[in-house]
């Protein structure tokens, strides 16, 4: 005998209606598992039916599809080990971003590239950089290949090229020019503030090592006798204040530098006029210099692009 709901319809296979009278149906997945879905009226139950049958004739797994953005990038970000800090304080910029936005509720089965391509516009419009779409795209993206990869979704909706969507209104960086480096020693050198730091700006200027690297030398990184440093590690420090070392940024910034005149005269300086101390600071058993480095020199570029700048 076949079964009826309360109105008297008959049910299909799979279907039933519960004592309170809500409508549910359950089938196997893709993946062979026992699912169930609910809706409060049998017309909806059968759109459900149909909707689920579509996908998994095609392979797709629809209820690994009904997560939400924010529950994929959850999942995305909690399989990522060993990233560096940076890399960590990025993702929890991009997670904390897309819990403020109406899309990071929505199922990922229902995203579809225009979707996507409004929500970046919609970004751009609400005031966010060209950069910062940029890395949370750097994020949803792989996310999404992911839940395609695993059959949670038709395909990535954020496969597209990123200026279809919204415009690239980032400024580009431009090197100093000779006459405009001359002007910003002379300041640095006349300055009463900092004047103190003007041998560092030599260093990081001739050599075009990062302010983490500098702060990561070492004395086995300097060699004056063959006149060149070593830099295959940095100092890094995270918000609270903790320092730690860690490899350069990537595998070919592991590099021997040339110390020029300038760059050997400033570090000769720096060394003769570092504190006297008894033991050497240490920083993951590293020892680390950091008595040559003052605590304004990871500040150095906002504030002295400010003050430069009405010069």
């Amino acid at each position: 005998m076949k079964r009826k709901d309360n109105k008297g319809r008959v049910l299909k296979t799979g279907e039933s209606q519960r004592k309170d009278l809500i409508y549910q149906y359950r089938y196997t997945d893709c993946r062979g598992k026992r699912q169930t879905v609910y809706a409060a009226t049998l017309q909806e139950l059968r759109q459900k039916e149909k909707e689920i049958q579509k996908q998994v004739d095609d392979g797709i797994d629809y209820e690994a599809g009904q997560i939400t953005v924010i529950e994929l990038l959850e999942k995305y970000i909690s399989l990522k080990k060993g990233v560096r800090y940076n890399t960590q304080v990025g993702y929890n910029f991009v997670l904390n971003l897309v819990k403020k936005e109406d899309f990071g509720y929505r199922k990922i089965s229902t995203i579809k590239v225009s979707d996507a391509k409004q929500w970046f516009a919609k970004l751009q419009k609400d005031g966010r950089g060209y950069s910062t779409i940029t890395s949370v795209r750097g994020v949803v993206k792989p996310a999404f290949q992911m839940a395609y990869d695993e059959d949670a979704v038709r395909k990535n909706p954020f496969v597209f090229k990123l200026t279809d969507a919204v415009v690239n209104d980032s400024v580009s960086r431009v090197a100093l020019t000779e006459e405009q480096l001359a002007v910003w020693m002379d300041f640095i050198k006349n300055d009463s503030t900092y004047s103190k730091y003007y041998d560092e700006f030599v260093v990081l200027l001739e050599t075009g090592m990062r302010v983490s690297e500098f702060c990561g030398l070492t004395r086995r990184d300097l060699d004056f006798k063959n006149r060149r440093i070593r830099v295959d590690h940095q100092l890094v420090r995270e918000r609270g204040g903790t320092y730690y070392v860690e490899d350069t940024k990537i595998a070919c910034g592991c590099r021997f530098l040339p110390m020029t005149e300038e760059v050997y005269q400033s570090l000769k300086k720096m060394r003769e006029c570092r504190p006297k101390v008894k033991n050497e600071p240490m920083v993951d058993d590293v020892p680390v210099l950091l008595c040559w480095i003052r605590t304004a020199i990871p500040r150095w570029h906002s504030t002295l692009k400010t003050r430069c700048a009405g010069r």
